[in-house]
């Protein structure tokens, strides 16, 4: 585990990404893995009935405890039961079930090892994956990307499952709860798997009305300056319901 700063992010590693499987438990699932797993899978089966993956891209994980479950390499989700559970410690040993976990295992850990995250959802969604080509920032379309923490910066390309893509992946996200991944896709993370998926969504929402307004002959979009953004970060701070 990465060593841990006074903020309760990490310094360390990304490594031990699922190359290292150790011996998977065997006094069996605990109740609340057990329904930590029914809510990331239908977290996962959500992200293709949304259109945010298509077969088995993307991978969703949610942390309980030390044990990170994660969606096992190449499973469809509609066909993830109980007994498919699949979990892993921070140091990315084997400890739940006798699935593979998926191959973007290292980004999930690194995610875990360096924030407060709870949930990750990591998706090749169209639009976001379309603009991941085009620069290197989403532009400030939209307000809401203060709710990720501000302008959405995109990780630098690199091999799907390795390290140098996690790590390029820890750089985009300092201070951001999301990203793009050049040529490849969108990832976030919050307290919990509905705020991960959540977050996905408005990122992908927010690549899809860029392109939609760049789209337009002759005419470029009004963007938002840093002080208008700043001013609806403190706005957020205070929304949704209280008591």
């Amino acid at each position: 585990m990465a060593e841990q700063r006074g903020d309760g992010r990490g310094t360390g590693d990304v490594r031990g990404g699922g190359q290292d499987v150790g011996e998977p438990r065997r006094s069996g699932v605990r109740p609340e893995e057990a329904r930590a797993w029914e809510d990331l899978v239908a977290t996962a089966r959500r992200t293709v009935t949304d259109g945010l993956v298509v077969g088995t891209s993307g991978n969703v994980s949610v942390r309980v405890g030390d044990t990170v479950l994660v969606t096992p390499s190449g499973v469809p989700y509609d066909r993830l039961a109980p007994d498919d559970v699949t979990g892993v410690d921070l140091d990315g040993r084997q400890v739940l079930g006798a699935r593979v976990p998926t191959s973007e295992l290292p980004m999930h850990l690194a995610v875990y090892r360096t924030t407060g995250a709870r949930a990750v959802v990591h998706t090749h969604a169209v639009h976001a994956t379309a603009v991941s080509t085009l620069v290197s920032e989403l532009p400030l379309i939209h307000y809401m990307a203060a709710a990720l923490g501000g302008p959405v910066r995109v990780a630098p390309y690199a091999t799907y499952g390795s390290d140098e893509l996690a790590e390029n992946m820890l750089r985009a996200l300092a201070d951001r709860s999301g990203c793009l991944l050049r040529n490849h896709g969108t990832i976030t993370y919050g307290a919990t798997l509905d705020q991960a998926y959540d977050r996905t969504a408005q990122l992908e929402w927010m690549c899809r009305l860029w392109l939609t307004a760049t789209s337009v002959p002759g005419l470029s979009p009004s963007l938002l300056s840093p002080e208008q953004l700043a001013e609806v970060e403190d706005r957020l701070r205070g929304y949704g319901q209280r008591g």
